[in-house]
């Protein structure tokens, strides 16, 4: 494992991105590139559980480490992918205490938690070390909730104390659209939520954190105190790298002699 849970917990701050093409090619590109960490996105992402484990084994001899988000709190969800071998899981829409528990319970085997005991899967190099996975997952596997309900807000120091619970990690337009001011980043409302959400994590010796997807916010919510910091993801990658080629050619382009171009 990579080890970002512990990087976390000293301090770090972390960079990645979001993967939402379900492509290996584009898992394997971006994990070449230099962030600490990928989310590969199951809830809104192209891809599905098989795509999953393609972009996992791209991953795997890159530096970076490598999260899934899964779609439910329910357990099953988190067990099939932690045993495909990613190294945290992010859940979204965590309302309360409750679900969040459910989340934990999903992470861990027992007696930490109810995940199922499965030796021949690809986590533990198929059998061939269990016994150290068994030891280190606990140390190792990050559990990262999403803040992006109005009722969570009232249950923060509750949802952060949970043992287990790693990541307070806000989802900006949702949480935006349930508190009626959707994508006005720079409400007071909104503004007062990212510093409860921040204080509550502080305070349980938890870290938070935020996707957004203009590098010039950076220093606001680094300011604040988030550290697993996500800007972008593989489409946005793709899309604004052929916009912007396709535009600087378009500036070359010329009309031959004799044709009309539209302007008479």
């Amino acid at each position: 494992m990579k080890k970002l849970k512990k990087r976390l917990q000293q301090g770090e701050t972390l960079h990645g991105c979001w993967l939402n093409l379900g492509s290996s090619l584009t898992a394997e590109i971006v994990g070449l590139a230099g962030f600490d960490w990928v989310l590969i996105d199951l809830e809104h992402g192209a891809g599905s559980e098989r795509e999953v484990l393609y972009q996992l084994q791209a991953l795997e001899h890159t530096p970076t480490a490598a999260l899934v988000r899964v779609e439910s709190t329910e357990p099953q969800r988190i067990h099939r992918i932690l045993d495909m071998g990613a190294e945290g899981i992010m859940c979204p829409k965590v309302s309360n205490p409750a679900e969040a528990r459910k989340v934990v319970g999903g992470l861990h085997y027992p007696p930490h938690g109810h995940r199922g005991v499965a030796k021949m899967v690809r986590a533990t190099g198929f059998g061939q070390h269990f016994g150290q996975y068994y030891q280190e997952a606990q140390d190792n596997i990050l559990g990262v909730v999403q803040i992006e309900t109005v009722e969570v807000l009232n249950h923060l120091d509750e949802v952060a104390a949970i043992d287990g619970v790693d990541v307070l990690f806000i989802g900006p337009a949702d949480l935006s659209m349930e508190l009626g001011i959707f994508g006005q980043f720079d409400h007071p409302r909104f503004k007062e939520a990212l510093r409860e959400t921040v204080n509550a994590a502080q305070k349980a010796g938890k870290a938070t954190g935020i996707l957004f997807f203009n590098p010039d916010d950076y220093q606001t919510y680094h300011d604040l105190g988030i550290r697993l910091i996500a800007c972008g993801a593989d489409a946005t990658f793709v899309a604004d790298g052929a916009r912007h080629l396709a535009k600087r050619l378009d500036a070359f382009r010329t009309v031959p002699a004799g044709v009309n171009n539209g302007s008479e």
